[in-house]
């Protein structure tokens, strides 16, 4: 049984990752932040598997009903054809800012590690045996790679809430899943949801009055162009 729940786990884990990296590095935008509901869903059955039913209430809850939408409301998908962001991302850097923003986000994977290195020994739930620990370590890194690499606003916003996503997780193994832990993570769940609400709103409002400007720069925009 034991090792079934392990097996189980590990895939869950895999899956969660998988779906990570596809809300982080899909360009088609409406694709990704359709991923997103995928991986909210996973969020949700690892929250289970750590014995926390109630965070995967609050995680299906405030991931997938309430923080996908606003993403999808970013996008425009809501509102008349005139008002819709571009479908794709399609801007590109140049290659000195490109391998600037690579060794930027190589900088923070790395400090994310040490960081990690430095709390395990210190976590309830050892990341040995449990493998969502570990996804939620790759989680953080390539959140914050992302982050440091894309321009685009919608992008980045989705890289904010992956980063959240596998910082509770990190968070859940350090303080445990006891009601004191669900009930700070759950706090999280809801702040992080406003912090996402506000950056639609945000989005929105730059891009109508400013276009695509608002999302890559304007010198981002006239090399996209070209």
């Amino acid at each position: 049984m034991i090792a079934s729940v392990d097996l189980i786990e590990v895939v869950l884990a895999l899956c969660l990752v998988t779906a990570a990296l596809f809300c982080l590095f899909d360009r088609h935008l409406l694709r990704a932040c359709s991923f997103f509901v995928a991986f909210t869903l996973c969020m949700a059955l690892a929250w289970l598997t750590l014995a926390a039913p109630w965070l995967a209430l609050m995680e299906g809850i405030i991931g997938a009903l309430l923080t996908t939408p606003c993403f999808f409301y970013a996008l425009g998908v809501f509102t008349p054809a005139s008002e819709k962001l571009p479908s794709h991302d399609h801007f590109k850097e140049p290659l000195s800012r490109g391998v600037m923003r690579t060794l930027l986000a190589l900088a923070w994977c790395l400090m994310v590690g040490a960081v990690v290195r430095f709390i395990f020994p210190a976590m309830v739930y050892s990341p040995t045996e449990h493998p969502l620990l570990l996804a939620g370590v790759v989680m953080v890194a390539a959140a914050m790679g992302a982050f440091a690499w894309h321009r685009h606003l919608v992008r980045r916003l989705l890289a904010f809430n992956v980063l959240g996503s596998g910082v509770f997780l990190l968070l859940a193994g350090l303080a445990g899943t006891d009601p004191q832990g669900q009930a700070l993570i759950t706090t999280a769940l809801v702040v992080a949801w406003l912090g996402s609400l506000l950056g639609a709103l945000v989005i929105r409002r730059l891009y109508r009055l400013e276009g695509e400007n608002a999302l890559l720069g304007s010198r981002g925009l006239k090399e996209t162009r070209q």
